[in-house]
């Protein structure tokens, strides 16, 4: 007989007081170009003092970019943690002044030269919860054209091109897709039916 979980589990209001942790203290131990480490000293629920560390992350946007045939845009890029290259849906972290829809359009022009008439917030992503408090707003873009070539930053290297939704379907099934934040998108995306 499997074990069960009492529904109270999995409550709100369970959510709220009983496991939140406070900071007492913290620092800055590694402050870089796109993000931080922080340490913070915690009062843990119990009353007990803990530690923390987390990456800090301005934050991101993606993009699942459709074409009028009826194909993403993707990319192919290397990301050196992980030393090869991944296809991924085009995305770009958040600029201190702006809305994560204006980073969404930035970043689907200045990556893929393309723009799209119109836009719809899918929701949020936290890929890292347990390190990073980096959120990542999900949009879906319609009627995709391309207006411009790529506006790359220095020293950012990418390839683009069109998937046709079932081949997408296939490379995630294939493990030829892993990134967080593009497998996210997908199933929004599949689970609000847009296409």
């Amino acid at each position: 007989m499997s074990p069960t979980l009492s529904s109270s589990v999995f409550r709100s209001s369970d959510l709220s007081g009983a496991l939140t942790e406070n900071r007492l203290a913290g620092e800055t131990v590694y402050q870089g170009k796109l993000l931080q480490v922080e340490r913070d000293r915690v009062r843990l629920p119990d009353g007990r003092e803990g530690t923390r560390e987390y990456i800090a992350h301005p934050g991101a946007a993606v993009i699942l970019a459709l074409t009028d045939t009826g194909e993403l845009l993707f990319e192919r890029q290397f990301r050196y943690p992980l030393k090869r290259v991944f296809l991924e849906l085009p995305a770009g972290k958040m600029d201190a002044h702006e809305t994560p829809e204006q980073t969404a359009r930035r970043e689907l022009l200045e990556e893929t030269g393309y723009t799209a008439r119109s836009w719809r917030h899918l929701g949020t992503i936290h890929p890292a919860i347990g390190y990073s408090d980096e959120r990542i707003e999900v949009f879906f873009a319609q009627g995709v054209e391309e207006k411009a070539g790529q506006q790359l930053d220095a020293g950012e290297f990418l390839e683009v091109f069109c998937l046709p939704i079932a081949a997408a379907r296939e490379k995630v099934l294939a493990g030829e897709i892993t990134d967080a934040k593009t497998l996210a998108a997908l199933y929004m995306a599949e689970l609000q039916r847009l296409f």
